[in-house]
């Protein structure tokens, strides 16, 4: 770590804090860590990264990380200080996974660290893990590929379940890899060449889609609030998955569209945007606190066709029945397609939560089908890759109620032309595709 000594044991106090906060209190890493990174937005490029690196790879790694730290340690985790714990957890990343940082220096550091925290009676019993760890990481074997890619057992079992070895095994390595952050151009506000020209004016690598002009792939920037493009509302982040929602809706200029769960309001700003501020889109969500975030995007990207309300989507809504002419159920799920964004999901979720959260969807379904008009369209969305939550609920849509699945063949090009898309609907896979996991079924009502 270069610069100032101090830096690599203050970096690792941030680190050893936002860890606490995800894994003792049950916070969030995702809000954690950006809470932490605007807090610290003062600290070098490098130290930010080296925290955004080390937080998301211990717990990326945590299943394999504590098998190994049980397997040297006479005290297993379960039994520990919480901080000596969390300690322990994001040193034996550094030793395993980070080349770059010296393991005397990674053992050292912890040892401070223990020793600044109060713990300075566990300073022996951390250095002797961590040294022991060292010496024996050539020889570890791992005899599962749940093991090896730090899913639990019974997540990986149902993937092998519903997709074969080979999938499961895709979708769990997909996890552990460097993904780039999706934005959307707001084409309303700026041409696509002059957003290029922007990020590449602030040294900001660029990929592109063939199927989804309007979607970039960018990494490399510092962080985003930094880039002009950012500043002036000309690009919104939103995953590449989540565009295609708007791209299967298609809606006409003059649409009235409900999203009915919107927030941060990703997919209505870019239904706004595809109706070249004509119609409105009316972006619910549940609380203020959702649609703050929602009216917050709208105001920087300066759409005049959309409006964040206040809304429970189980309320029925009788003012709103037949009126819409396209409906969006991005709805609350399991997220097992987004784990390698948010890796805490991995450890949270249960089978009992599934089934919840699939009964959940179908009584938010049954309310707001009916705000679509006769010849209008509902999408109903999720981030996840349980079938039970995706295609489960879309063949109860069509065996309930006046829905019929659109055929989307051909709709997404020819990278993506699915058997599935002939009934309304496509599952992308992490590992597989080349995005986050994602479901997407398109309806009409009869």
């Amino acid at each position: 770590m270069a610069g100032n000594p101090d830096r690599g044991m203050e970096n690792r106090g941030i680190v050893l804090d936002i860890l606490s906060e995800v894994l003792d209190k049950g916070s969030f890493v995702h809000l954690v860590l950006n809470q932490a990174l605007q807090k610290y937005q003062y600290l070098d490029k490098s130290d930010r990264a080296f925290i955004t690196r080390v937080t998301e790879g211990t717990l990326e790694y945590l299943l394999q990380i504590d098998h190994i730290i049980n397997k040297y340690s006479r005290t297993k985790t379960d039994k520990m200080k919480p901080l000596i714990r969390n300690l322990l957890r994001m040193s034996v990343y550094q030793i395993l996974y980070m080349d770059r940082v010296p393991d005397s220096a990674v053992c050292n550091e912890a040892v401070k660290l223990a020793v600044k925290r109060r713990f300075t009676g566990l300073k022996g019993f951390v250095n002797g893990v961590l040294r022991t760890i060292s010496r024996e990481k050539a020889s570890l074997v791992f005899d599962s590929p749940s093991l090896a890619y730090s899913i639990p057992q019974w997540m990986y079992d149902m993937w092998e379940k519903e997709y074969g070895s080979a999938k499961a095994e895709m979708i769990a390595a997909s996890f552990l890899e460097d993904r780039p952050t999706w934005v959307r151009c707001n084409l309303s506000r700026a041409l696509r060449e002059a957003i290029l020209k922007s990020l590449d004016s602030q040294g900001v690598m660029v990929k592109e889609l063939d199927c989804l002009p309007s979607v970039l792939a960018i990494s490399g920037y510092d962080y985003m609030e930094g880039l002009e493009c950012f500043q002036n509302g000309w690009i919104q982040v939103q995953d590449a998955t989540s565009a295609f929602v708007g791209e299967l809706a298609d809606p006409k200029e003059g649409d009235y569209i409900i999203d009915v769960c919107a927030a941060p309001g990703g997919k209505s700003l870019h239904l706004a945007d595809k109706m070249k501020g004509t119609g409105m889109v009316e972006a619910r969500d549940l609380s203020y606190q959702k649609t703050a975030l929602i009216e917050e995007n709208v105001a920087r990207s300066g759409a005049a066709n959309i409006k964040a309300v206040v809304w429970d989507a189980l309320v029925p809504d009788e003012d709103a029945r037949e009126k819409a002419d396209i409906v969006i159920a991005d709805l609350p799920c399991s997220g097992l397609g987004i784990i390698g964004k948010k890796p805490d999901i991995k450890y949270n979720m249960t089978m009992d939560k599934m089934r919840e959260l699939s009964r959940l969807q179908r009584d938010i379904l049954s309310v707001v089908w009916q705000y679509v008009k006769p010849g209008g369209t509902l999408v109903y969305s999720t981030c996840t890759i349980d079938p039970m939550e995706n295609e489960g609920n879309a063949m109860w849509l069509s065996e309930n109620f006046p829905l019929e699945p659109v055929d989307l063949s051909g709709r997404l090009g020819e990278d993506f032309d699915e058997p599935s898309l002939k009934d309304g609907r496509i599952q992308f896979l992490p590992g597989i595709h080349p995005f986050d996991g994602f479901f997407i079924s398109v309806f009409r009502r009869v």
